[in-house]
């Protein structure tokens, strides 16, 4: 089959942030090429011009489309022939910066994937919502743990009503890499991740909580309709929350948990959720990804195995490239975020309609409704966990 079918050649990526000392940005790269249907043509790789320059020659991009600016890679993209300038930009740059690059890029007719949070605030996700719909390009949001095959199992079997009437869920993300203040070194990501004015009104929560909500509202398709929260800051100092849980109520009658940390010794990514059902529940954990539990009273305790038989669902199966007993984990998870968009890229290009609302990837619609969790949850703490409106009009199931 030739590359991208009807398109007969790769999908060119320019990646604005990821230069040296950057973890997302050689994941997105990473990811973004694994099923060699997209290359790593241009990028801004850098705020600072030297950095961005030097930094060009680890992902092999040419002097000549190493940018130093969003703006300048848009504006040299736009002028090169058709034939040789992007189709789309990557995003991995700190929260506060992702509104302007992002609008950018859509408001020049470049289809976008952006790192979450998707913004810094509400008002400019719910702004970009608007340029992106207006622009018509195709938007995706790297909540790349939708990418794993058992998570996309678990939807499956939620969604075709296997667990009957979902009660409960109860998702926890996890961590302790901040148990102290590491950003008080000379260490880039705890820097920007624990400052307000890079990261937004929430740390931890927004950081990896976001995760957490965003797994259970893809699982279950259940919509939310309200919210209460607590956060705490326990490193004395610190400017933004490191711990926090929240408890939530979906419009069905069940409720929700999700607990955050970033405090907790030795736990290192521990994404976690388990889901409580009329007829059944199922429990998965990011740190063993290929596997997931489902449980029912008086039967014994079924595990289901990544590409592992007849039983597992299309959906799940599409999103996994090896035999059962071969690990696959983040590298993969993610690039199946990249792999379901680009199948729209490559719609959009023939000039065909697709699907930008019910994506088997999180598109611009989950990242609004992450910033509004987010907004929300701290607004629910200042008022010492008060019970507020969580139904953003942009959610979906």
């Amino acid at each position: 089959m030739a590359t991208n079918a009807s398109l007969n050649r790769k999908l060119r990526m320019a990646l604005v942030g990821g230069g040296q000392g950057s973890f997302i940005g050689r994941v997105h790269a990473t990811a973004a090429v694994l099923d060699n249907r997209a290359a790593l043509v241009a990028g801004a790789l850098s705020s600072d011009p030297a950095r961005a320059k030097a930094s060009a020659p680890d992902y092999d991009i040419a002097e000549d489309r190493a940018y130093t600016s969003i703006n300048e890679l848009v504006q040299k993209e736009k002028a090169l022939p058709a034939e040789q300038r992007i189709d789309f930009v990557s995003v991995a740059t700190p929260n506060h910066t992702h509104f302007e690059i992002a609008k950018t890029a859509a408001e020049a007719g470049f289809n976008v994937i952006c790192d979450k949070p998707m913004t810094f605030d509400l008002k400019q996700a719910e702004d970009l919502a608007a340029i992106v719909a207006k622009s018509g390009v195709v938007f995706a949001v790297s909540h790349n743990y939708t990418g794993y095959p058992m998570v996309r199992q678990a939807r499956e079997m939620i969604l075709a009503g296997e667990l009957g009437e979902i009660n409960a869920v109860r998702s926890n993300y996890i961590q302790g890499w901040l148990r102290t203040r590491l950003e008080s070194s000379d260490q880039k990501q705890a820097a920007w991740r624990t400052d307000p004015t890079k990261s937004g009104a929430a740390g931890c929560f927004g950081d990896i909580a976001t995760h957490a909500y965003n797994l259970g509202r893809y699982m279950t398709g259940l919509l939310p309709a309200e919210i209460s929260c607590h956060l705490k800051t326990f490193e004395q100092g610190r400017a933004l929350d490191d711990y926090g849980t929240a408890l939530i109520k979906y419009e069905n009658g069940g409720f929700g948990c999700v607990t955050a940390s970033q405090i907790s010794h030795g736990r290192e990514n521990d994404l976690s959720i388990e889901i409580d059902g009329t007829k059944g529940a199922i429990q998965w954990r990011q740190e063993e990804p290929n596997t997931l539990v489902f449980r029912q009273n008086g039967q014994p305790h079924k595990l289901y195995t990544r590409n592992g038989g007849p039983y597992i669902g299309a959906q799940s199966g599409a999103a996994s490239r090896l035999p059962s007993g071969h690990p696959e984990a983040f590298f993969e998870a993610f690039a199946n975020v990249y792999r379901s968009a680009y199948d729209d890229m490559i719609l959009r290009a023939a000039g065909k309609p697709f699907e930008a609302v019910n994506t088997i990837y999180p598109n611009i619609n989950d990242g609004v409704e992450g910033m509004y969790f987010i907004q929300q949850a701290v607004e629910s703490s200042k008022q010492g966990g008060a019970w507020l409106p969580l139904k953003h009009k942009l959610a979906r199931r």
